[in-house]
């Protein structure tokens, strides 16, 4: 019928129109990508193929038949990695897997935020954690970082003046190993040292370990904060960047009277299924090669576009010293506002995650940007850096073609 406007017919707070998606730019640094040249792919092909011939006639029934927890195999690849690796004790029943680590955040927030509540997030954090708590109406405090993460000292001011308004937090969300955007790991002391807040004040702990997996090869972390203290603590990980985005795995692990109300709340018929048999069989037989492999290469892009940066910036950029993942977090000095440069540089054909999307202070974080050095080759990273750094001079005059030295913290 000529003139039918079903548009008319949405309801309010319907989500606003998305872009149609043209493609990427050329150099982008946007995004948690990972390496396409480091992904397993004869290895997945061998593992779908020997995984498919065991285990495919379940794929008639939703959950592989096995229930909304998910497929057994991956629950206990994932219950041994938590032991042996981050040091929490769990079993395949503690462990549920879901459609990517925001799965479980959603879950999370469904379980215990209401409208109005307040939630501690840290003061650079993953911007889909701050949307998401925002978007269920909690008001997010930020929480103070150096450059090994939260300083218990700041946290137990905020938690006992909130306690003298009479305010709880709902949870402490912190991504303790291989922070992003910052690429921190939390000391052993400071984590203890937060755990004993948490008991104190009756917070729970929401541990966020995407990045855990990611480390260089210098570099251990200490035990998971649920290792610590397992009755404070939810922990949600992924295997978007120790093995693909594109997968959609993720996994949560958290004491029974809360795992059975996130099992509760998966209501999607179940997370792709070969997907999970896929991955199982691949990583119960190769995760530790797969994952040196992985962090040698994203060591080496890295230190690729640190000496890009310090080429093309100079002293006019500080930059975080990640001790493994796949971000470089940066700051421009305080008169460059990077929201500036999103249009410019994307017109140039350059990507980039500016600070403020990423902080729960936006202008606190105005001169902050993140780069993603997963995605792109070595001569893309420098050509990149190259593009972004004229955008920049063209827009502030920062920096000077003369500056050649980078500071670092």
């Amino acid at each position: 019928m000529d003139g039918f406007d079903i548009t008319t017919r949405f309801a309010a707070g319907a989500p606003a129109e998305a872009p149609r998606f043209g493609g990427f730019p050329p150099y982008n640094f946007i995004g948690g990508h990972n390496d396409p040249a480091l992904i397993p792919i004869d290895g997945l092909i061998a593992a779908a193929g020997s995984a498919l011939r065991r285990e495919g006639a379940k794929l008639a029934m939703y959950n592989l038949s096995q229930g909304p927890q998910g497929f057994r195999g991956l629950r206990e690849f994932v219950a041994g990695k938590l032991t042996h690796r981050r040091g929490i004790a769990a079993t395949a029943d503690d462990v549920l897997i879901t459609s990517g680590s925001g799965q479980g955040i959603d879950f999370v927030n469904r379980l215990l935020i209401s409208p109005g509540d307040t939630v501690l997030i840290e003061a650079f954090s993953y911007a889909g954690a701050i949307n998401r708590a925002r978007a269920a109406g909690a008001q997010v405090i930020g929480l103070p970082l150096d450059e090994d993460g939260i300083r218990p000292d700041a946290l137990e001011t905020i938690l006992s003046g909130l306690r003298d308004k009479g305010v709880t937090p709902k949870y402490i969300y912190t991504i303790p190993t291989i922070q992003n955007p910052t690429g921190s790991i939390l000391p052993l002391e400071r984590r203890r040292a937060i755990v004993a807040l948490s008991a104190r004040y009756g917070v729970p702990i929401f541990e966020d370990e995407c990045y855990a997996d990611l480390l260089w090869h210098d570099v251990d972390a200490p035990p998971a904060l649920r290792a610590l203290a397992p009755a404070q603590v939810i922990h949600i990980g992924s295997f978007s960047k120790s093995l693909a985005p594109a997968l959609r795995l993720g996994y949560a692990s958290a004491d029974w009277p809360v795992l059975a109300r996130m099992i509760a709340a998966k209501t999607d018929g179940g997370t792709g299924a070969i997907d999970q048999m896929v991955a199982a069989e691949y990583f119960t037989h190769h995760f530790g090669a797969h994952i040196g492999r992985l962090s040698a290469g994203l060591h080496a892009k890295l230190a690729v576009m640190q000496d890009a940066l310090a080429r093309e910036f100079g002293t006019a950029v500080e930059t975080w010293h990640p001790r493994g993942g796949i971000f470089l977090w940066m700051k421009l000095p305080d008169t460059v506002d990077v929201r500036a440069l999103v249009a410019p540089a994307l017109a140039a054909g350059v990507a980039f995650n500016p600070g403020p999307e990423w902080a729960v202070d936006a202008d606190a974080a105005r001169s902050h940007l993140r780069l993603c050095f997963a995605l792109p080759t070595a001569d893309e990273i420098r050509a990149g850096v190259a593009a972004f750094a004229r955008v920049c001079r063209e827009v502030t005059g920062i920096p000077s073609r003369s500056a050649n030295v980078t500071h670092s913290r």
